[in-house]
């Protein structure tokens, strides 16, 4: 239940918290302000006075999401220097922010599946930034040696990112086909193929490793 007497801040941290439960539950449309209003234990008109409509409380949610990154990002890039540290730090943090609270994957599976348009806007604005953050890494990784040089920079961050949503969304359902440790099981093994299509093996003698030049992206015919 939202204090009336506790700071703004609180109370809308409260109330998108509940909105994104019940987005991830119902989705968008199966879910009325009423039943938000109903699940933080305030009137329908307390949550109105935070979010004028549904539609600036569901942008709030996806603005949670997207802040997160957009204040994380450069700290994780900036703290380990190394590739391997970058790798473990950013790869590291995406995977405990949505394994964390799964709803949040489930948010965005349910966006991109029910209003691509909106989600492509999204895609192409805040999240452009730290997208192309971590492909510059990347080159740099790929230049050192330490990347495959036919990796897409971009295109690995966006099946990565695909991945991990994918994985934390439905986790609780998947892993339960794996017996022994299955989440422990199910989260190592995300890991490594993340980590498997990246980095050059030690050694490696790979004609995909530094040694080629990387390819570039393909234009598209459309």
């Amino acid at each position: 239940m939202v204090d009336t007497a506790a700071p703004l801040s609180d109370a809308r941290t409260t109330i998108v918290s509940a909105a994104t439960q019940l987005f991830a539950a119902r989705g968008f449309d199966g879910t009325a302000v009423q039943d938000v209003a109903d699940a933080v234990g305030v009137t329908k008109p307390a949550i109105l006075h935070h979010f004028p409509s549904k539609e600036h409380l569901r942008r709030a949610v996806l603005d949670g999401i997207v802040a997160h990154w957009n204040q994380t990002l450069p700290r994780l890039l900036l703290a380990a220097t190394a590739s391997q540290g970058r790798f473990d730090a950013v790869f590291g943090e995406l995977h405990r922010f949505f394994a964390a609270d799964p709803d949040r994957a489930r948010v965005v599976v349910r966006e991109l599946l029910d209003r691509p348009a909106e989600m492509k806007k999204v895609l192409r604005g805040p999240l452009r930034q730290w997208l192309r953050a971590i492909a510059d890494y990347i080159r740099a990784g790929q230049e050192a040696g330490h990347h495959f040089a036919d990796v897409d920079p971009e295109a690995y961050v966006v099946h990565t990112l695909q991945f991990v949503i994918s994985a934390a969304a439905a986790g609780s359902v998947l892993t339960s086909a794996l017996e022994n440790g299955g989440h422990e099981r199910y989260d190592r093994e995300l890991a490594r193929i993340a980590r498997a299509s990246l980095f050059v093996p030690r050694g490696s003698a790979s004609s995909t490793s530094a040694s080629s030049p990387p390819r570039k992206p393909r234009k598209s015919a459309r």
